[in-house]
């Protein structure tokens, strides 16, 4: 049995992840503070990742699969750590500049991004401090990532508005194109590096294709089994005011993930399933006054 070590595990990716070992049987540890219910069949080691001490001494794991947020906190558990097989973190494509030629390829220097700001620029020191001490791990840079867990009040929000009857306010004409990536086929891509060992170790990940946010928005009624009805906002208004997603578009090139691991999971299946599960976990979710803001101002 392959013993596996997930940071976090309590929420969203983290969590679908740790899920998702347990159903390949796994033997599963989360390191977290044990603020949130965990999830049945994980152990549990308690700790905050900056502050780890000797918890994780006399463990060794095959695998890490991490999502740190810092050079920190890479360098904490790398220093707690003692044996391990293969590390995978977690990145994100925030750490590719605004500004680059399009598709983002995983070769292309990575720089601050003007709507990501320090998060993204974290998750770039991060990267580096992973490289600098164990340059056999991987990286993963994903897109928008949605599916069941996601705490995000992205699709949510759409669920919502279709629930309640809503006409959904669009920016523009909504053809600003997204990239999305189910969760499970994140972990199915971890699965492949695990098996395949390739000698890349810095992977863009993503749908071969992006959606416009338009047609997103229709998949989204559709999930509830309702039809959008859209009113187009050409106001020079801050759309994250009232919508999920920056004025930012952006595509990924994610050629060689689809060499190693063809095929994806459909976005309208993917959203139907982040739907079932949104029914009975909605409090689960970090909902934004977006209603309040359409009522009072659009």
């Amino acid at each position: 049995m392959k013993k596996v070590l997930v940071t976090g595990g309590t929420v969203f990716v983290s969590r679908y992840i740790a899920e998702y070992c347990i159903t390949k049987g796994y033997d599963v540890y989360v390191l977290n503070r044990n603020s949130r219910e965990q999830s049945k069949g994980v152990k549990l080691i308690q700790a905050d990742r900056f502050n780890i001490g000797e918890r994780l001494r006399g463990h060794s794991f095959d695998f890490v699969i991490d999502t740190a947020y810092s050079a920190e906190g890479i360098n904490c558990l790398l220093d707690a750590l003692g044996h391990y097989g293969t590390y995978i973190f977690i990145s994100s494509s925030a750490v590719y500049p605004e500004y680059a030629v399009q598709p983002f390829k995983e070769d292309l220097t990575t720089a601050a991004n003007k709507y990501w700001g320090k998060y993204g620029t974290d998750k770039i020191e991060a990267e580096k401090a992973l490289l600098s001490r164990d340059p056999s791990a991987y990286i993963l840079r994903p897109p928008y990532l949605y599916g069941p867990m996601n705490n995000v009040y992205r699709e949510a929000f759409v669920f919502d508005c279709a629930l309640n009857g809503r006409s959904f306010y669009l920016p523009k004409d909504g053809g600003m194109k997204l990239q999305f990536f189910h969760v499970q086929d994140l972990c199915r891509f971890i699965d492949v590096l695990l098996l395949k060992k390739p000698q890349q170790h810095i992977f863009n990940v993503g749908n071969l294709e992006a959606v416009s946010v338009r047609r997103w928005v229709e998949m989204c009624y559709a999930a509830v089994g309702k039809e959008a009805e859209i009113v187009n906002v050409y106001d020079d208004i801050d759309q994250r005011k009232y919508f999920s997603f920056y004025d930012y578009e952006y595509y990924l090139d994610v050629s060689k993930q689809h060499e190693l691991m063809p095929g994806e999971k459909d976005l309208v299946e993917g959203l139907k399933e982040a739907f079932a599960w949104y029914q009975g976990n909605s409090d689960q979710v970090n909902k934004k006054p977006f209603f309040e803001f359409i009522d009072r101002t659009l």
